[in-house]
Parts: C-alpha cells; structure tokens; sequence
C-alpha cells in the first residue's frame, strides 16, 4: 500500500535558478527519482537555464529580471504551497550541493517529530572539515555575531537546505530579495516561535560550486543586512 508518505507526493522542493545551465538538469533529474514535485524558479537568468529546466519533469516559473535568492524563494514557496496535497516543503540548492538522501531524513523527521522546520548544519559529527576554511570562518563568524541564533542553537543558519512544514510555509513572508533572506529565516521562526531543530548533512563542494560561494566578507555583511532589515520588520 502507498501513499503520500511513501510516495513524496505530498513534499515539493523549491529550487532558485540564477544562471545553472550547466548543472541543473541533472540537479532536477536526480532529486526528481525521489521526489516527484519541483519547482524551479528562474531568477532572471541571462543563460539557458529556463530551457534546461523545461526539459525536465519540474514546473517552471520565472522572474523576467533577477531579484535575488530570497525573492526565488518565497515565489516558489507561494507557488508549492498553492498545489494540492501539498504538506512539506524544501529550500534546495541549484548548484548540486545538496544531498537528495539529506532531504529524505529531514522529511522523515518532520513527519513524526515535533518539529516546523529543520535546517541542515555542516557542523555537526566532523562534517565541518569538508567546509571551505574561508567559508567555514564566515559561518562561524556569522554565528558569533548573531545573538539570536545563538540562542536558537542554530550552528549553520546560512546553510540553504531547509525542510519545512505547512504552518511555515503559510506564514513565510521573506522581505529580503537577496542572500539575506537567511538571516531572515533566523528572525522568522524566532518571532514566529516555530519549532526548529538541525539536521546534520554533507555538503558537496565542487570546483563549479565554489566559484559561487560568499567570502569572509560577504558573510558579514549578511549578517549586518540581516540584523538591519530585522530592525526595520518590527
């Protein structure tokens, strides 16, 4: 006997797309043998990237110009939260970093653990030394500064693979159009009192990979851009 719980019918990953034609077909295809709902939002991309992903089993929606990763994300969400039957959703790299298998344990745990949202960490049972150091002192960093994902216990809040259930997924409202829509993830489910937990997972770096990740730099200014925007919400 099958159902949603067996079948994933009732998950939907939500991918944002900004300039992946060389990866995310194979991105699609891969995550798409687990679960079968996907949608890719195009950010404005200059490349190909829309009709690699209309080749694909993914529903396609598409910003005419590029308004940032956080803008893609909160589409996607308004659009999976929209589809019938739709319980779980999923914040899924388009770069390949991700781990289908990662995604599998924290839909497993949302469906018989007390839990809103899970976000996945790098820094738990020695994954941390896969991390880039330059990217692994620009998380850390971004930690210290931040007292209330501290306070969450948060050890990895810019990690981009998040599960979440219904009642997230209805009030998610992500202001910043940017990479700073993670701080406000922060800020929301402190303020929204969703139960959090973390799930550790590997993040697969590759030559291609790196080249888009933030520096030490970057990082920061995250950080100080979230605690800005977070300032101007209340």
């Amino acid at each position: 006997m099958t159902g949603p719980a067996t079948t994933n019918e009732d998950v939907w990953l939500v991918i944002p797309v900004y300039n992946e034609a060389q990866v995310i077909a194979d991105v699609v295809t891969e995550a798409a043998a687990t679960f079968p709902n996907i949608v890719c939002v195009d950010d404005g991309s200059r490349d190909d990237s829309a009709a690699r992903i209309a080749g694909t089993s993914a529903h396609l929606v598409r910003h005419p110009v590029n308004l940032g990763q956080g803008a893609a994300i909160q589409t996607g969400v308004e659009y999976a939260r929209a589809q019938p039957g739709a319980r779980f959703f999923v914040t899924f790299d388009a770069d390949g970093q991700h781990r289908v298998d990662d995604v599998v344990a924290m839909i497993g745990r949302l469906r018989t653990e007390p839990v809103d949202i899970i976000v996945g960490t790098r820094f738990a049972e020695g994954r941390s030394e896969s991390v880039p150091l330059v990217r692994r002192m620009a998380l850390r960093t971004i930690v210290f500064l931040s007292p209330r994902t501290r306070r969450l216990g948060l050890t990895d809040a810019h990690n981009g693979l998040r599960a979440f259930n219904r009642t997230v997924a209805d009030q998610l409202d992500l202001l910043m159009s940017g990479m700073s829509h993670a701080s406000e993830f922060v800020t929301l489910i402190d303020r929204n009192g969703w139960r959090v937990a973390e799930q550790p997972v590997t993040i697969l770096y590759t030559d291609y990979s790196r080249a888009k990740g933030q520096s030490l730099i970057n990082g920061v200014n995250i950080l100080a851009d979230g605690i800005f925007h977070s300032t101007a919400r209340r």
